[in-house]
């Protein structure tokens, strides 16, 4: 069973940045991507970012294109979201995932291992 942990989160004004990381306990060749997902108070599961452990591939949604970045360490077994020029608006619990499906997706039924998520609170 692959066990995801996510660590990172944290209070920060709004304009500031935030990076966040996700342990992978030990990576298959199965697993062709990781994505992360935030879910906001009384709001549903939403795609951020996902990239492929091989190739340059990623894909954001279009609320936080040009300001988060995700990339990978595969000697570390590590995915991680640098979030910069943060708003408001980016409060939620972050999640990462593992997708197992060939091809970068923003489907959350495409990703079938999850992390508990960490708390990014974003002030005014």
């Amino acid at each position: 069973q692959v066990q995801l942990v996510e660590s990172g989160g944290g209070l920060v004004q709004a304009g500031g940045s935030l990076r966040l990381s996700c342990a992978v306990s030990r990576r298959t060749s199965s697993n062709y991507a990781m994505g992360w997902f935030r879910q906001a108070p009384g709001k549903e599961r939403e795609f951020v970012a996902a990239i492929p452990w091989t190739g340059s591939n990623t894909i954001y949604a279009d609320s936080v294109k040009g300001r988060f970045t995700i990339s990978r360490d595969r000697a570390n077994n590590t995915v991680s979201l640098q979030m910069n020029n943060l708003k408001p608006e980016d409060t939620a619990v972050y999640l990462c995932a593992a997708s197992y499906k060939f091809g970068l997706t923003t489907r959350q039924y495409e990703y079938s291992n999850w992390g508990q998520g960490t708390q990014v609170t974003v002030s005014s």
